[in-house]
């Protein structure tokens, strides 16, 4: 079982191959951990997992006995998944979304999304890098970047930017350091960098996965889900996590999602597509490459409306920093309160902890978001409810659903975002567009996949619906990319155009 060949390989395949006795869980884990230490830690350094889990490769062991024995558990039975490092794990692995500050207090249990992967099998193979305070924490911050990581690189071309803030889990799939990986969303961070990097990411409704146990930002729009390079395997793990939780009072609304039952190759036959003209036209290529998109959507069966224009879509900027200023100072200082050790347990001691090492946790940006969000008062502040009712007013009732109701939509597509951008420690991330702040701010569901490259870079299209309707999304992904195959993987060069 040596010399195991794990590029660009199905969750599917592997538990085929494990199922034959052709490998095992034990054998697969040490080729991941090879690769993470021979272009990860080393070679190239694409920095994108930050930590490994010591106890792996006795989980994974744990598991190939169980297979001997005649127990598998599922399709992610002995499947190796990095996770986000700002969701916890009740183990020897550290929680600390990237920060110093949290160094040295490990989480006390699993997130409710952790306990249900380690219940279908999966190995959980350690964490990965992130944007620091999942990218809340500067007005100027370079995605990827964390005191605790360091930057991590896109694998396309290593001064390209991973976008983030699940920047490691993007690099590390795309990478194949893993099977798949697991992110988090509040407004980008799993579908952007899915798409510098070239994979499959899916933010779900807000409400199908919990949120207990995540460094939180806004309660109103956090949301973690699956990164993969396939949609299959993307659905996988969603499936494994789904599901109510009375750790968070937003899970429950579901019913009946089964992710792995919308692969449906005849999904798009008859279903009536909004093209959402005012969420494209930030670059050139990327349009060529979404009117390839349109073309093929039409040929595989789907009715294409166009234009479907989503009302109030760039007028959701204002309202929201004012929302996630006001949540964050909330949900982090209750989050921090619960965390045991010798951590900051309030806004306030945690700006003075930074401040206090500014030489590392300063060095690259500053910390401008979290001195916005202090000033903030409680959540029944007048200028935070009625920024949450614009919110939800211009995201959902006048937004999303309307334009879903007018037309008669089962979904609409955007491109996803432009070209990874040049890392940059001087200015900041300067991405020229992207999509993702509608579904967002409402709190409902995306899916993205490769829709081409640009100078080899590649750039992702975006299946957008209304609240859960991600199974119908998934299926709708799922037939684009079977058509097309647009994934490449990447060649880990140093510049963009390189050979």
């Amino acid at each position: 079982m040596t010399d195991i060949d794990v590029e660009e390989v199905t969750i599917a395949e592997l538990g085929a191959r494990m199922a034959a006795g052709e490998l095992t869980a034990h054998a697969l884990l040490e080729t991941y951990l090879a690769r993470i230490g021979s272009i990860d830690a080393a070679g190239p350094e694409l920095r994108s997992v930050i930590e490994v889990n010591p106890d792996a490769l006795a989980i994974a062991d744990a598991l190939d006995a169980e297979r001997t024995d005649g127990r598998v558990r599922g399709p992610l039975h002995g499947i190796p998944v990095l996770v986000k490092d700002n969701i916890e794990t009740g183990d020897a692995m550290q929680t600390t979304a990237g920060s110093l500050a949290l160094v040295g207090a490990p989480a006390g249990r699993d997130a409710t999304v952790i306990e249900r992967l380690r219940e279908a099998g999966a190995v959980l193979l350690g964490k990965t890098n992130l944007s620091e305070w999942a990218n809340f924490r500067s007005t100027r911050s370079s995605s990827g970047w964390s005191a605790r990581g360091g930057q991590t690189h896109n694998a396309y071309a290593l001064d390209r930017n991973p976008s983030g803030s699940s920047s490691g889990s993007g690099v590390a799939v795309s990478a194949n350091l893993c099977a798949a990986a697991i992110g988090t969303e509040t407004d980008g961070s799993i579908v952007s960098p899915s798409n510098a990097s070239g994979i499959v990411g899916i933010k779900p409704t807000v409400g199908l996965l919990s949120r207990a146990g995540i460094v939180p930002i806004s309660h109103t729009q956090d949301t973690p889900g699956p990164m993969a390079r396939t949609v299959a395997d993307a659905a996988a793990l969603l499936g494994a996590m789904l599901g109510p939780d009375p750790r968070d009072s937003a899970t429950g609304g579901a019913k009946g999602i089964d992710p792995l039952a919308a692969l449906d190759p005849a999904r798009l036959r008859g279903v009536r597509i909004g093209v959402a003209r005012n969420m494209a036209g930030f670059h050139d290529r990327v349009d060529a490459l979404f009117e390839d998109a349109l073309a093929t959507l039409r040929d595989l069966g789907a009715e294409i409306v166009d234009p479907t224009d989503v009302p109030h879509a760039t007028e959701l900027e204002d309202p929201e920093f004012e929302v996630l200023l006001y949540e964050f100072k909330a949900d982090l200082e209750a989050y921090l309160a619960g965390r045991s050790g010798d951590v900051p347990h309030t806004l306030a001691e945690l700006i003075a902890f930074n401040t206090a090492r500014a030489e590392t946790e300063l060095a690259i940006f500053g910390q401008e978001l979290l001195e916005k969000a202090i000033e903030k008062g409680p959540l029944t502040e007048r200028a935070y409810l009625e920024a949450l009712v614009t919110c939800g007013r211009l995201a959902r009732d006048e937004g999303l659903d309307a334009a879903v109701r007018e037309h008669r939509l089962d979904a609409i597509v955007a491109p996803t975002g432009t070209a990874a951008w040049l890392t940059d420690h001087v200015n900041g991330d300067h991405s020229l567009g992207g999509n993702s702040s509608v579904a967002a701010v409402a709190g409902y569901p995306t899916a993205t996949v490769p829709m081409g490259t640009i100078s080899g870079l590649p750039v992702g299209i975006s299946f957008i619906g209304p609240a859960w309707s991600d199974a119908s999304l998934i299926g709708f992904a799922y037939v684009f990319e079977r058509e097309t195959g647009h994934r490449r993987a990447p060649r880990l060069l140093p510049s963009a155009g390189d050979a």
